[in-house]
């Protein structure tokens, strides 16, 4: 059974339609794929960053609070707290004179708290530009 001519070139049409239709799907799909990944490569990078300078703050403050209380420098937890630490208070070691308590035992140690501060705020900051630079490409 022959089609006319115009009957064929409306199936012809209609398939023609379904196959861009299907196409169209398809990019949509893939871009939100794309989106969906970059949204998880975003996402871990923030969380990262919160993770390492949560757990600076963390060993900071703990360093902060041995060291006014005034740890014994010869335990084993205090040393590893001292030199885990040294690394991230060396910039900071000599900007103030710290005040003593209890006879010289007890040391509020304002370096570290200023450490603490500046190390929240970089870590705030390259949030912030990780999120900057993702809501650029998403932009794009």
């Amino acid at each position: 059974m022959n089609k006319n001519p115009h009957e064929q070139s409306n199936s012809e049409r209609r398939q023609e339609l379904q196959d861009d239709e299907e196409t169209f799907r398809l990019q949509q799909e893939e871009r939100r794929l794309e989106t969906g990944k970059r949204s998880a490569t975003f996402a871990w990078i923030i969380n990262s960053i919160y993770f390492l300078v949560g757990a600076l703050e963390i060993l900071l403050t703990l360093r902060l609070l041995l060291r006014f209380f005034g740890a014994n420098t010869k335990n084993i937890f205090a040393q590893f707290i001292y030199n885990f630490s040294d690394p991230f208070i060396a910039p900071f070691s000599t900007l103030f004179i710290s005040p003593v308590f209890g006879g010289g035992s007890n040391i509020l140690d304002v370096n570290v708290l200023i450490a603490i501060i500046v190390y929240s705020l970089l870590g705030w900051l390259g949030a912030s530009v990780v999120r900057y630079i993702y809501a650029g490409q998403r932009a794009v």
